[in-house]
C-alpha cells in the first residue's frame, strides 16, 4: 500500500510537472520568436490582388520582425488549398495565411472545405480592404447611386450586369442592393473579371462590378462611367465617385484581406505580428502604394478581426438563403 502510495504520489508529481512544461514551452516559443524565416501562404497565384497584398507586407516585415518573411502560393479551390495547409500548420506563428472574404463565403454556397472558416484558425490581424465599383456603358443614363436605383426599380429585369463569378463580394454586393431595394437586375457571372470591362465598353452588358482601381482608369479615360463605390472605403482618386451608402444609408461592401495563424498560436506569437502589421499599416507611403493595387489599408486588432469574420459570415449566409443564391 506504502508503495502505491509513493507510485501514485510520483506520477502526480510528474504530472504535474508535464503541466507546467506545456506553458514553459509556449512561452519559450513566443519569447524567442521568431528565430527562422516565417511563410505566408496565399490561396491564389502571383500577380492577383492578394499575392499583391501579401508581397507588400512580406518586403515590409523582416524590418520588425528581424526575420525573412516568404511568400508562399497554392492556388487553387478557391483559396482552400493554402487554407488547409495553415489549418494544419503547426501552430508557432512561422506558417500564416494571407486570405480574404470568399473563404467565409464558399462554405454557405455548399463548398465543402477541411477546415472551419472560424474556428480552424487565429486572428492575426486584418490588413486591407478592395474597393469595388458599379461601372456602366456611356449610353446608359445613370451617373450616380440614387439616379442606379431609380432606374432598376423602373425597369425590373431591363438590365444585366457582369461580376467574376457567382458567390464573389461583387455578385453578393448586388444581390444586398436588390433585396433592399426591390430591384431587379440580372446577373451575368464571368469566369474572371478581365472580360467584364471590354464587354461594358461595348456594351455588351449594362453594368459591371469590377474593383475600384480598374473601373477608376477606364473612367478617367471616358470609355466608360464610375457610377458608385460599393463601400465607403476612401480609395485615393475616387473620391469623386459617390458611395451606394448615399441612397442606401449603412450600404459596405467590400472584400477584406487579413492574416491568420493556426488555432492554438500562443498569444505572444500573434501580438507580435499584430504588432508589425500594425505598424506597417500606419506608415505614410502605405496608402499610395496599396491604392496602386486597388486596396486600401484597413487595420484590425486581434479581437475585432475574430468578430468581423463571425459577422460577414453570419450576413453572407444570410443574403445567400434570402436570394437563393446556389453554386454554379
Amino acid at each position: 500500500m506504502k508503495n502505491d502510495s509513493f507510485s501514485l504520489s510520483r506520477r502526480a508529481v510528474l504530472a504535474s510537472g508535464l503541466s507546467l512544461a506545456a506553458p514553459w514551452a509556449a512561452a519559450q516559443t513566443a519569447s524567442d520568436y521568431p528565430n527562422r524565416p516565417v511563410r505566408l501562404m496565399v490561396g491564389y497565384a502571383a500577380g492577383g490582388g492578394v499575392d499583391a497584398m501579401a508581397r507588400m507586407l512580406s518586403a515590409r516585415l523582416p524590418a520588425l520582425l528581424g526575420q525573412q518573411v516568404i511568400v508562399e502560393n497554392r492556388a487553387g479551390a478557391t483559396g482552400a488549398i493554402a487554407a488547409d495547409a495553415v489549418a494544419k500548420a503547426a501552430p508557432d506563428g512561422y506558417t500564416l495565411l494571407v486570405g480574404e472574404t470568399a473563404m467565409l463565403i464558399s462554405p454557405h454556397l455548399g463548398t465543402k472545405v477541411p477546415y472551419d472558416p472560424i474556428q480552424s484558425f487565429t486572428p492575426v490581424a486584418g490588413a486591407f480592404q478592395a474597393p469595388l465599383m458599379i461601372v456602366a456603358n456611356n449610353n446608359v443614363g445613370v451617373s450616380g447611386p440614387k439616379e442606379l436605383i431609380s432606374l432598376l426599380k423602373a425597369n425590373p429585369g431591363r438590365y444585366s450586369y457582369a461580376t467574376s463569378g457567382v458567390g464573389t463580394v461583387h455578385h453578393l454586393g448586388m444581390e444586398i442592393l436588390k433585396a433592399r431595394t426591390g430591384s431587379f437586375i440580372v446577373h451575368i457571372p464571368y469566369r474572371g473579371a478581365s472580360q467584364i470591362m471590354p464587354d461594358v465598353i461595348s456594351g455588351q452588358v449594362p453594368f459591371g462590378v469590377v474593383s475600384a482601381a480598374a473601373g477608376l482608369a477606364q473612367a478617367r479615360s471616358g470609355r466608360l462611367k464610375a457610377v458608385a463605390m460599393m463601400s465607403t472605403s476612401k480609395l485615393p482618386g475616387a473620391e469623386a465617385v459617390r458611395p451606394l451608402a448615399d441612397a442606401l444609408p449603412g450600404f459596405d461592401v467590400a472584400p477584406r484581406i487579413f492574416v491568420l495563424a493556426p488555432a492554438a498560436t500562443p498569444a505572444p506569437v500573434t501580438s507580435r505580428l499584430n504588432d508589425a502589421i500594425r505598424t506597417i499599416l500606419a506608415s505614410a507611403d502605405l496608402v499610395q502604394a496599396a491604392a496602386q493595387q486597388g486596396a486600401v489599408p484597413a487595420y484590425l486588432a486581434p479581437q475585432a478581426l475574430a468578430a468581423e469574420m463571425k459577422r460577414e459570415s453570419t450576413e453572407w449566409a444570410g443574403v445567400i438563403k434570402q436570394q437563393k443564391i446556389t453554386a454554379e
